[in-house]
């Protein structure tokens, strides 16, 4: 058990992150024609639009909640004298809300794949498989929120920074395994699929967030002229 342990939690994240970052600039450097992200919109546009903006919204304010929450160093929570309990609540709720939004909008689309001809038709298997493979992800994730609130009722944020504590020590290249060891099933459950999708990313559509379209937010407006006639009275 201490074998597994180990090999999931302090070799499978480095192995994992090297797929990811050599994988992506294979990809990018040997096959630039399939670095899109396959939009399946021209094929059917029917709520397409809500449930792409609730599943993005979700999975980005997602991820960033846990980048903060997970690497940013504890005496910066002293600093704005934010208690570790007063952490694990706002992100119970916070996450707990962007999960949802993630959810729905996920399962809109995992829907929308699976049942409509066209959409199905010109989808790759890879594409249903990551949003599948999301959605599980998502749902130990939102599974853990049951966890940690049974933990906040108790007055207890020990899980969350013992999870921080394993976060740091990889990104530092000391991993502590032991860490992780000391925490329920769910909550390693959802970090071993979680890390699985950086292993997974650079063989899916995924590979279209490294272009991610900064330039936009700059970007001088676009004029555009109708060619109907407007009738003047």
């Amino acid at each position: 058990m201490d074998y597994l342990n180990t090999l999931a939690f302090a070799v499978y994240p480095y192995l994992a992150g090297a797929v990811f970052l050599i994988g992506s600039w294979a990809r990018f450097d040997s096959e630039q024609y399939t670095w899109k992200a396959d939009s399946s919109q021209l094929m059917s546009n029917r709520n397409m639009r809500l449930a792409s903006n609730l599943f993005h919204i979700g999975i980005i304010g997602i991820f960033l909640g846990h980048l903060v929450g997970l690497l940013m160093p504890f005496a910066f929570w002293h600093m704005i004298e934010l208690s570790s309990l007063g952490k694990q609540y706002i992100a119970m709720y916070g996450g707990g809300f962007l999960g949802i939004l993630c959810l729905i909008g996920g399962v809109m689309l995992w829907w929308r794949r699976v049942t409509h001809p066209r959409v199905r038709a010109a989808g790759r298997s890879s594409d249903l498989f990551i949003l599948s493979w999301i959605l599980v992800t998502l749902l130990f994730g939102l599974a853990t929120t049951f966890t940690t609130a049974h933990h906040a009722s108790q007055g207890s944020a020990d899980t969350m920074m013992t999870l921080a504590q394993w976060a740091k020590s990889i990104v530092l290249f000391h991993p502590q395994p032991e860490l992780v060891a000391k925490t329920e099933l769910v909550f390693r459950l959802h970090l071993f699929f979680g890390m699985s999708l950086f292993l997974l990313f650079p063989f899916t559509r995924l590979v279209h967030i490294w272009s991610l379209p900064l330039g936009y937010l700059g970007r001088a407006y676009q004029i555009v002229r109708t060619k109907r006639r407007v009738m003047v009275r």
